[in-house]
């Protein structure tokens, strides 16, 4: 058996170095992956202590890096997709709440008012017939009423308020939503 000539050794070490090289990318990714760091190609090639040029001339490589980065965008786009969905299902929620509550306030106010004007009415059939102290009882139920009516219509001025706030939050996760998407379509565009 003869020995190798110098160009089989060089090229064997080159397979080697190559191979090394490989395994270094391999275990920077699992690496980079176990920590939740960015998957870049500079990145890997840090932590694997090889060049960026490596990564793209070696198809091996480059089949590495291209794996892994479609492997964690796929991750943190469910993961985006996932966040987005509870948040966008939230402010769903506290714009339903706010508009039932509105719409109970609403109903209430117009009671208030039904019977402060049915009150009003009384008050003048009342005051013709009616002794100072009744009538003294009566104005002051009316005040008390005015003043339930004020203090409702600040709750609703309240619960309008939080509504507008609610359907603007619900427009913005919308606006994030199709930007996210359209992110997610030129990023699946070969």
């Amino acid at each position: 058996m003869s020995n190798p000539g110098p160009t089989e050794a060089a090229i064997a070490a080159r397979r080697q170095q190559t191979k090394d090289k490989l395994g270094r990318v391999e275990r920077a990714i699992a690496q980079l992956r176990r920590e939740r760091r960015r998957l870049a190609v500079r990145a890997i090639a840090e932590r694997a202590e090889v060049s960026a040029t490596f990564l793209y001339e070696n198809a091996e490589a480059r089949a590495l890096v291209q794996q892994a980065v479609v492997d964690s965008k796929s991750r943190h786009d469910r993961r985006m997709g996932g966040e987005h969905d509870q948040i966008e299902a939230s402010w769903r929620e506290r714009a339903l709440n706010a508009e039932s509550e509105l719409t109970r306030t609403q109903n209430e106010v117009f009671a208030q008012r039904e019977q402060i004007g049915e009150l009003m009415g009384q008050i003048r059939d009342f005051d013709q017939m009616v002794s100072g102290d009744s009538l003294q009882a009566l104005t002051t139920e009316n005040t008390t009423l005015k003043r339930r009516v004020q203090q409702l219509a600040g709750e609703h001025r309240t619960l309008q308020e939080r509504l507008e706030g609610a359907r603007s939050n619900l427009q913005f996760a919308n606006k994030r939503i199709a930007a996210l998407e359209a992110e997610l379509l030129e990023i699946s565009r070969p």
